[in-house]
């Protein structure tokens, strides 16, 4: 079914990392991004003790991790194959020494688990992070993760360099887009590690970095990935040099900002949030903040939203959180939508309260040939532990890998 040279076989689970999908005898089984990485290593090193030390390295990378963590996972990974602490039938837990893969491991192509195993995978140290100038003086700071081919995320709020390996927001896009291809990220105008005085804060500025990042890095032709805003500057750069994209993934964009879109409700949420902004965005009061992260995030926990409530204030100051949000609004790339000629997958969550699921809808209608993958979350951006996750990750790596008709 898949052809994955890098499939691993075991008691009726198919571990597939082309996809980064488990398949049990019912179909597709969710797993988190780290719990199927650390089945995949297991899996390749069968009957074999390996130790808490070796897990570590393989799966965290060598990062500090608590045993309550490593636990977590291991409880994950043997709810996924049908086993339990209890039976360990299949993942056993060698006190004080480590763990044992049990199950009987075939391999694709003939090839030994471990070898099979050999894929690249996504770097958990922190990326080098540099600098390239905007024509107008404003310096973006950029990083890579990953090696293969190129896919640049595009220009989204909020995003922080420094922090989005540890971000239970960006963490695991990042890590599923590095592996297998150079993720190129950058942090937008006015945000982030980026210049935060910037005097040109609009759409046009926002597309003009995307060429700089692009250019500034020699890339002659790449993928791009637009999240929120960040689809409509992915379109109209496809537009303005369609020899230099390969294809596009878009998730929770549209292609008319709220000032022009004609929805009442919509607007008048943004308008409200800009006030709120204007006076609560640096407060030292949480509920300001709040609000914003449970727009995005309405049904997160308390240590999600406190995450994203400290990302607000480290971000952006409340000048350019105001400005860039204002900016938004006067979005409009309709016009270009007919005129692009390449593979394009749309995603968009049902429940999104920050950009209205028809909006998505309509900019996948609107692009000749796009795919569009509507997702069950009520959140703008996909969480790890979510469900749909596994399913917006499988459809993103199989787009990608691709050969264009």
């Amino acid at each position: 079914m898949t052809g994955d040279p890098d499939e691993l076989r075991f008691e009726g689970y198919r571990l597939c990392p082309g996809t980064g999908e488990l398949l049990g005898p019912d179909g597709v089984v969710p797993v988190e991004p780290q719990v199927f990485t650390l089945i995949r290593f297991l899996a390749a090193n069968p009957d074999r003790l390996i130790s808490r030390d070796e897990l570590i390295e393989a799966v965290w990378r060598g990062r500090i991790v608590s045993d309550a963590a490593i636990a977590s996972r291991i409880n994950a990974a043997r709810t996924a194959l049908g086993d339990d602490g209890r039976a360990q039938r299949i993942i056993r837990t060698v006190p004080r020494r480590g763990f044992r893969f049990l199950g009987q491991v075939e391999a694709a192509g003939g090839l030994p688990p471990a070898a099979a195993a050999a894929a690249p995978a996504a770097p958990a140290t922190p990326a080098e992070i540099r600098y390239l100038a905007a024509p107008d003086g404003v310096h973006l700071a950029h990083a890579s993760l990953g090696e293969g081919p190129v896919i640049v995320k595009t220009t989204s709020f909020l995003t922080h360099l420094e922090h989005d390996l540890e971000s239970p927001v960006w963490r695991h896009w990042v890590a599923a887009l590095a592996a297998r291809n150079r993720y190129v990220r950058y942090d937008q105008r006015g945000n982030g590690l980026s210049d935060r005085g910037a005097e040109a804060i609009t759409f046009e500025a926002f597309v003009s970095d995307l060429e700089t990042v692009i250019d500034g890095l020699g890339l002659d032709r790449v993928a791009l990935l637009g999240i929120s805003q960040g689809a409509a500057i992915a379109i109209e750069y496809a537009r303005r040099h369609p020899e230099r994209v390969s294809r596009m993934v878009l998730h929770g964009g549209y292609a008319a900002g709220w000032r022009r879109i004609g929805e009442t409700d919509w607007a008048a949420q943004r308008e409200a949030l800009l006030d709120l902004v204007t006076v609560g965005w640096g407060s030292e009061l949480p509920a300001w903040r709040q609000l914003y992260s449970s727009l995005f995030f309405p049904e997160g926990d308390a240590a999600l939203h406190g995450w994203f409530n400290r990302l607000q204030q480290i971000s952006a100051t409340p000048e350019a959180a105001r400005r860039i949000l204002d900016a938004f609004g006067d979005i409009d790339v309709r016009d270009s939508l007919p005129r692009l000629d390449l593979p394009v997958l749309v995603t968009h969550c049902r429940g999104d309260q920050i950009v209205p699921f028809e909006a998505g809808r309509r900019l996948a209608a609107a692009i000749p040939g796009a795919r569009f993958l509507a997702l069950d979350s009520p959140n703008h951006v996909v969480l790890e532990s979510e469900p749909a996750w596994p399913r917006l990750a499988a459809a993103i790596a199989r787009f990608l890998a691709e050969e264009r008709p």
